[in-house]
């Protein structure tokens, strides 16, 4: 959905003025951002796209070893940010390990100043975090069908 949605967004927003949405709490835009979030490490796409491989490669290898459907959907979401963008930085100008992410949805103010500026990826990825964390945080493991709290392992007669 995330690269759809910015083929659709370069094809119809870019060149255009902004779109204006809910009576101005969302604005259609095309932004290229060399960066992470908000901008940050400007310069550095490069390390951005090797981290974002990074945590490709790394849910890919757990995925097998997931019983628990609020790990993989967390997982899920977190992937799906990632390969979205990580497309974005491997295939789009200036070129692959240096492409510019496609932000287009602005809250609050066409030009960022207000609010963030950024696509499907950073939700599905900020959505996911917050899964982990809430998994992680509640003891839920991520082996466990049931999505139980782990308890410890006990010999018999302890």
């Amino acid at each position: 959905m995330d690269v759809l949605s910015k083929v659709v967004a370069v094809a119809t927003l870019e060149g255009n003025p902004p779109m204006k949405l809910l009576g101005g709490a969302l604005y259609l835009v095309v932004y290229r951002n060399s960066g992470a979030a908000f901008s940050m490490a400007t310069g550095l796409t490069w390390l951005l796209s090797l981290i974002a491989l990074g945590v490709v490669v790394a849910i890919v290898r757990l995925a097998p070893r997931l019983r628990s459907s609020g790990w993989a959907f967390g997982l899920g979401l977190v992937l799906g940010g990632a390969l979205g963008n990580l497309v974005d930085r491997l295939l789009r100008a200036p070129g692959p390990l240096q492409g510019h992410v496609v932000d287009f949805l602005s809250l609050l103010a066409p030009d960022g100043r207000v609010g963030p500026v950024f696509n499907l990826a950073a939700p599905a990825s900020v959505c996911g975090d917050a899964v982990l964390i809430l998994g992680a945080a509640t003891g839920r493991d991520f082996d466990d069908p049931r999505g139980t709290r782990g308890a410890p392992t006990r010999r018999p007669g302890t």
